[in-house]
Order: C-alpha cells, then structure tokens, then sequence
C-alpha cells in the first residue's frame, strides 16, 4: 500500500520530459508510480493518431479509432509494451434545444464495467436524444481496456470449446458435482498461464487504472473526466486515489464496493445475496401481471412455474440449445436490468403453453459470440483473480456458499464456478489498495446508486461514498437497474447532466424517485 506522500510525489512525475524517458534503462526496475509518469509523458508527446475504424470494430463513420501505447509492466516503463484500441466522436459544440455554438470541455473518458468489458461502443451514445448535450461540450472516448478485444488479448481456452450446449445449473449441487467443478476450475486457471505466460500477472485493476492516466495524457487533457459505470468504478477509485490531483470530474455508476477486505471474494457473497432480493423483485413484477402471463399470483407460484421450466429443460433441452444453466443466464439479465422483465416473463409463458421459440431466442448460446465471451471471462479472471487474495482451500468455497445458497439460492453457485479458478490461480496475488480520498484532496465527485441493484449491492456506493470525502451520492430510490447514467429515470440524469457540463453537485447526498416498473407485453404480441 502506497503511503499519501508516494502518491504525491507520483503526480509531480508527470513533469518528466521525452528525452529523459529516452535515457532510463530498460532493464532497470523503478516504481509504478515512476513508470506511469514516464509512460504518460511519452503519451503525451506521441498523442493517438486517430483515423478511420477497421471493418472488424463495426463502428459508424463518425467515430474516429486509434491505439495507444502503454507498458505491460509499470515497473518497467521501457519494457515491453502492449497497444490499447481507443475510440472518440468529436464534440458537436452545437447544443441540440437551442442550435447554439456550446464550448468543448474535453474528452469524456468510459469504462462501462466488467472486468471484461470493451468501451469501444460509448462514442455511439451521442447521437442518443439523452447523450447529446454531453456530445456537444464533450469529445466521447472510450477504450478496450488491456487484453479486452484487440488490446492485447487474453485467452484461458479454446473457444470453440467455450459454449458447451445444454448444461445443468443445480442450486445445491452434490459432492461429485463440486468435485468435477473444481477439477474444471483448476484446469482453466492453468490454461489461463500457459496462455498467457508471465505477462498475466500484469492485468490487474491497478494497471487499468494507470493505464488510463497514460490515456488521459495522450489525449492532451491537464485533468481526466471520467464515467465509471459497475467495475469501472473501481478503476475510477483507485484512479482517485493515486492520481488525486489528475481528476476533473468522475462519475461512479454503479459503484463496487471498494474496502480493501471485500476485493474480490466477499464482494461475490454479498453480490449473490442481492441477487436473491431482485430475483425476487422481478417475481413479484410477474405476479402483479398474473392476467397477462398466466404464471402465478404470488411470488412463490411464479417461482414454481419457473421451477417446472428447469426441470422440463434438465430432461429435453429446449430446441436442443437450452438448459438450465442457458435459462439462468438469461434470467440473470432480468436481475440487472427490468427492461428485460416483459420479455423473459413472456418467454417462460410462452414455453409452458408449448412454444419453446422465444425462450431458445433469449437463451441460446451462439458460436460466433463465443471468442468474445470466452475473452471476457479471461480478462475477468485475470483481474480479479491477481487483484487480491482468495482462498485456496475449497472447503472455505463450500462452507461459504452452502450457507449462503440455502437463503439465496438464485445465483450462488453459478458465481462460484464462475470465480472458482482464483482458488488455484497461478500468477502472484496483490494487496488492494487502500481507496480513500481526504478533504481537498479532489474536485467534486458523483456517485449514482440504485437501492436494489444487484450486481453491485448498494452498501458499496455508501462505502464509496465515506472514503472519498466530498463526494455525492445521488440515489435512486427502491429502484434496481444496474447502470443508471443516461437510463430512464429524469431525475437522475438531471444531476448527471448538471455535474457533467456545469460541475453542479446538490450537496452531499440527494435523491430520486424510482422509475416507473416496465408495462407488461401480451404474449400474443
């Protein structure tokens, strides 16, 4: 952990010139803190090269990519080096109400979350009605954060093997199960370092977050603005905090929980445990519809229906494609986001009448999104796997989860084997840093929550929140979309839009009304 002193003196390195990066050895170790300071005035000096997007990124012409350059190894600033994909629609400068001229704030930078996940789609957002004020004062950037996509890509496996067709999903798996999942988990976090080799220790939360400073400063900006949507707060914390006097603006979307203790392996319980409560929510949501979908009236009764969808797809998969674990993956969506609620509400109707088509529509896994997917859940591992410690015993895993899934069985284990490959993970663990921020120590920050998210349980945003003084929490009320910056609800994007183009925070905690729950759709339409 980085004393206060350290993480001032990494800001006054920013001043090193070309040529004395030019002189430092390659082969000589220095600081992280050092090493991002020579990498970003190198940045600064060569700047992104903007130009047409290739094919393969699917972007519309209005959006200008680039790459940019950044050490493998902080320690090694000279070293080896890996090229991040960046994208960016220029600023409008025309305000879309009133056609006038509006002046440019800078660059917009985002991260949308995963650990995983390619930015490289946000420029899209400015020609969205609830983007456009941003588009006109702000250049839109987004990125492919290191081994996501084209930069420097990560591999565990082959993907061809990555979606395996029907699987089951058992809520409280047997020993031989547990056993299989662990003997899988281990074989994955070995094809994850035979892959990648030693340069797999190197994708941790820390470079992305000095990764970005290196992009702030290829970007020309004295300051970064930042959006961080779900993990993408994380960056932006620890961004905060070793680069304090580097921020202009940061929103936190979503906000992980970012208490040293929680990173990686309690922030999965208390993930699984929220889970629960919106499943829930979106049952409830479908009981309230009974004359629409046929479900059940209760909560419990549109539970048992879904319970007959599983054991009906555990016997004959549905379309040969689908089942259980497929259904679970695609019922998780309708926990993040209740925009999906009408239609996985219709596709469980819908299969129990005998039309199994919408479901296998929603569920299937496709072979041509199975690189992607399987360089996703690489980069995940990577991350969160070399972030911190987790526990190497499987004991530790059972004892937890078994616990926790006889209240929350919804998601429990599926997260486990999902993270399980940490319990054997091969590449060295770092300590989390320390996330805090004193009073002055920053500008004015904003932190979005909804109350009842699940992907990001709301106890992290008030974490956030108490570390990094002079914050706002804007909260939206009984309410749990994941991912709430420039969503549906007016009242939240008010304050977004305030913060963004005028710095106008309301104080330090302020909030909205839920949005109204998603109308049901008719089966029949």
């Amino acid at each position: 952990m980085r004393t206060a002193a350290a993480l001032v003196a990494a800001g006054s390195l920013l001043l090193t010139t070309p040529s004395a990066v030019a002189r430092t050895p390659v082969s000589a170790p220095f600081s992280e803190a050092h090493g991002t300071a020579v990498a970003a005035a190198r940045a600064a000096s060569e700047g992104i090269g903007f130009g047409p997007c290739s094919e393969e990124q699917d972007l519309p012409p209005a959006v200008e990519c680039g790459t940019l350059r950044v050490p493998l190894d902080y320690a090694r600033p000279d070293g080896e080096q890996i090229r991040l994909t960046v994208s960016r629609s220029r600023a409008t400068g025309e305000d879309p109400a009133t056609g006038r001229a509006v002046p440019r704030q800078g660059s917009l930078v985002n991260n949308p979350g995963g650990p995983g996940v390619s930015g490289m789609y946000f420029p899209m957002l400015g020609v969205v009605p609830g983007w456009k004020r941003l588009a006109a004062a702000y250049d839109l950037v987004g990125y492919a954060p290191r081994g996501v996509g084209r930069s420097a890509p990560l591999s565990c496996a082959d993907p061809k093997t990555f979606h395996q067709g029907p699987a089951p999903a058992p809520r409280h798996p047997s020993a031989r199960v547990k056993r299989e999942r662990a003997a899988r988990a281990a074989a994955h976090a070995r094809g994850c370092a035979e892959r990648a080799g030693d340069a797999l220790r190197h994708y941790t939360s820390p470079n992305n977050a000095r990764d970005l400073d290196v992009l702030r400063a290829a970007l020309g900006e004295t300051r970064l603005t930042f959006l961080g949507s779900s993990y993408g707060t994380y960056i932006g914390a620890l961004y905060a905090t070793l680069f304090p006097s580097h921020v202009r603006r940061m929103v936190f979307d979503s906000a992980v929980n970012p208490a040293p203790e929680r990173i990686w392996y309690r922030n999965n319980l208390a993930q699984s445990a929220a889970f629960e409560d919106r499943w829930a929510d979106f049952r409830a949501w479908v009981a309230r519809h009974h004359d629409v979908y046929g479900l059940g009236d209760t909560a419990r009764e549109v539970r048992d229906s879904y319970d007959v969808v599983r054991e009906r797809l555990a016997r004959e998969p549905a379309g040969g494609k689908v089942g259980p674990a497929q259904l679970h993956t695609a019922m998780l969506k309708a926990a993040y986001h209740d925009d999906h609620w009408p239609q996985r509400a219709h596709a469980l109707a819908a299969y129990l009448k005998g039309d199994p088509g919408p479901l296998v529509e929603q569920a299937e896994e496709h072979p041509e999104a199975a690189e992607e997917a399987e360089n996703t859940r690489a980069v995940y591992l990577a991350v969160e796997c070399n972030d911190a410690p987790w526990p190497t015993d499987f004991a530790v895993w059972d004892r937890d989860n078994t616990r926790l899934a006889r209240r929350a069985p919804f998601e429990t284990w599926d997260n486990v084997w999902t993270n399980l490959p940490c319990a054997y993970w091969p590449a060295p663990r770092q300590r989390p840093l320390d996330v805090r921020a004193g009073q002055g120590e920053l500008p004015p920050t904003l932190i979005l929550a909804a109350e009842r998210d699940a992907a990001t349980p709301y106890d992290g945003a008030l974490e956030l929140h108490r570390r990094l003084a002079g914050a706002t929490l804007v909260t939206e009320r009984d309410a749990g979309s994941h991912g709430l910056a420039g969503g549906v609800n007016a009242c939240v994007n008010a304050h977004l839009t305030a913060y963004l183009l005028e710095g106008r925070v309301p104080g330090r905690r302020a909030s909205c009304a839920p949005h109204p729950a998603p109308e049901p759709s008719s089966p029949a339409a």
